[in-house]
């Protein structure tokens, strides 16, 4: 199966952690387009969803899944969620598709995260992938420095083909390279506690706790603790 082939796979597996008659958390990017159109198919079942991004939102409105505000809701069963890279302690990076602070939110209101991936996403140690960073603009500059003397990280504004990149929050991305993330946890709180930074795109304080990964071999589960 190619690349696409394992993402449908592992959006129709995630329709099992569903929880029918609540409200389900729904993430953003091409995984979980994958599983939004899977959810279509038992809409009736569910109260409706949060969605981490404008993106996904149209997504599932399109599809006549009743999409809540976040602050409507004070807690949700299970977040569904893909990711940029994934480590064996169920850490993840995250912000490829530029909504890692609205993922963050809708993490935190989930008792569960589970996390929906190719086989392709997992690592032994995060960093090949470049890590986001959703700074405000003022602070971006500043930022990039920071990187480079605490971590030899090299950060650069994400460009669009229209300019910088922006957020549905409105802030700027910083993609940052050169980086060894083997210790997750210390750096994820590290890196939020700088002036200008929204969230880092380390996903350790809101980690899966299950990933249904796809492989060659059919769809693998992977639990943590």
């Amino acid at each position: 199966m190619n690349q696409d082939e394992l993402k449908a796979l592992v959006g129709r597996a995630a329709l099992d952690v569903v929880v029918p008659g609540t409200v389900v958390g729904v993430g953003t990017g091409s995984t979980v387009n994958c599983f939004i159109d899977a959810l279509a198919t038992i809409k009736g079942s569910i109260v409706g969803a949060v969605s981490s991004s404008v993106a996904s939102t149209q997504r599932l409105q399109a599809h006549g899944i009743r999409v809540l505000d976040a602050n409507e809701v004070a807690r949700i069963p299970v977040y569904i969620d893909g990711a940029d890279e994934i480590d064996h302690q169920g850490c993840m990076v995250k912000g490829g598709g530029a909504a890692l602070t609205r993922e963050k939110i809708v993490a935190d209101l989930a008792e569960r995260f589970v996390c929906i991936a190719d086989h392709s996403k997992r690592v032994a140690v995060m960093g090949r992938f470049p890590l986001p960073v959703e700074v405000i603009p003022m602070a971006a500059a500043q930022v990039a420095r920071r990187f480079a003397a605490a971590y030899g990280g090299v950060a650069t504004v994400r460009a669009g083909s229209n300019g910088p990149v922006t957020t549905d929050n409105g802030n700027l991305l910083l993609d940052v390279r050169g980086l060894q993330i083997t210790d997750p946890l210390a750096m994820e709180t590290e890196i939020n506690q700088w002036p200008g930074v929204v969230t880092v795109g380390i996903f350790a304080r809101h980690r899966a706790r299950l990933c249904l990964l796809g492989t060659p071999a059919g769809v693998q589960r992977l639990s943590f603790d």
